[in-house]
Formats: C-alpha cells, structure tokens, sequence
C-alpha cells in the first residue's frame, strides 16, 4: 500500500473531476454527493473495517474507495457506479497504487449502488453500509419553501436530523441509527424510498459476517 489519502484529496484531477461530478448532480436535482459526503463514506468505511478487526491495508482501501465511489457522476447519473469505477483505476494506478489493490478499489466502487450492487468483498460490503447510512437533511440543496409539496426523496432527507453506524464486534452486528423528525416524513415514508437500500445492508453486513440492525428514532425495525 504506497498511497495516503491526503494526496488522493488533493490531487488535481480528483479535484477537478468530483467538482464536475457535483456540478452535474446539482444541475439534476439530486441531494448531495460532494466532498462532504465523500469525506464522510470514506471515514465510516474504514471505521467499519477497522472495528471488525480487518488489516490497514485493507482499512485504507475501504477510505479510498469511499471518497472516490461517486466520481461516475462527472460522466452520468446512470451507471454512475460503472463509469466511476473505470474511472478510479486509472487515476490510482496513475498515483502509484498497485494494480491489485486499484482492482479492489475499482471493484467496490462497481458494486455499491443498489440497483447493480452486491457485496463481493470486504471493501465492497464496508462502501456499501457507509454510503448508504449517510442520510441528511444538508444534503438537500433545493430551496424547498413547502415540504408537504417537495418528492419523498428530498422529505425523507430534510427529516433526517441524524445517522450514524455502529459495529459491535462481539456480537457481530452493524447497526444504522437514524434520527427522523416525524412531523416532516414517517417511517414508511423511508421504507419507501430506502427499502431496496436496506436489503442490500443486509447483504452487506452478512458478508462480513455480521447481522444488520435498523434503529430509528430508537425503535428497532430491522
């Protein structure tokens, strides 16, 4: 492993392609995917890794691919997981990574939307439970004045006032906790919208042989 994130951050053509990849998203309409959202897959992703007791190796290349599995944005939101992926290994071989650990990378960034996705690896299974807890209300950008008229997507994230994952390791188990404001949107309102999201959790965390929890609002659906 010959590559820290701190440079991946800040080298020029990363910057340049996730400031493009925001540009699209926002000019669609979509909820954020941003350097914040970036920074925060990629922290919860190794997190994940490293709680469950996984080598630094692999805890780097879960951060990796965190921060870089939304670039596909710049090219489409459609097959955006595809498009990023290619994407990301020519840029981390570019910076010196080694073919195999690029691979990884490019394989867990293929794998973590729900619509195509599945846990095929460690790295994958940790991308997949961190971009999908990330539920928020900054993450809408649209100037909504009424939330009763606003799509369930944005409802769900403007009543998210927090989420977070915990992993206990002892008792095998990932939990998702999500704090809603009820008098915005109800909990089937997420059921809605995060169903398929969720079974793909499941996945995710049974690959690495740990059963999913769902909390929200400290009510225990899952």
């Amino acid at each position: 492993m010959n590559l820290d994130l701190a440079t991946l951050k800040n080298d020029e053509e990363v910057v340049a392609i996730m400031t493009m990849s925001e540009r699209q998203i926002e000019a669609l309409g979509f909820t954020e995917h941003s350097k914040r959202h970036s920074s925060i897959v990629s922290k919860w992703s190794g997190e994940i890794l490293s709680s469950l007791g996984k080598q630094q190796d692999r805890v780097r290349l879960a951060e990796i691919a965190g921060y870089l599995h939304d670039i596909g944005n710049c090219v489409n939101r459609t097959d955006h997981a595809q498009s990023g992926a290619l994407l990301a290994y020519q840029i981390l071989t570019r910076l010196g990574l080694n073919y195999e650990s690029a691979a990884e990378v490019m394989m867990a960034i293929g794998n973590h939307d729900e619509q195509y996705g599945l846990p095929v690896s460690d790295i994958s299974a940790a991308l997949i439970l961190a971009d999908k807890a990330d539920v928020h209300k900054s993450r809408v950008k649209k100037n909504i004045t009424n939330v009763s008229l606003a799509n369930i997507h944005d409802r769900v994230n403007l009543a998210a006032e927090r989420s977070y994952l915990t992993v206990e390791r002892e008792k095998s188990t990932i939990t998702l906790h999500i704090e809603i404001n009820t008098e915005i949107c109800s909990v089937m309102d997420y059921f809605e919208i995060y169903f398929n999201r969720m079974q793909l959790c499941r996945r995710a965390a049974s690959f690495l042989e740990c059963r999913f929890s769902l909390l929200i609002n400290g009510t225990q659906l899952l």
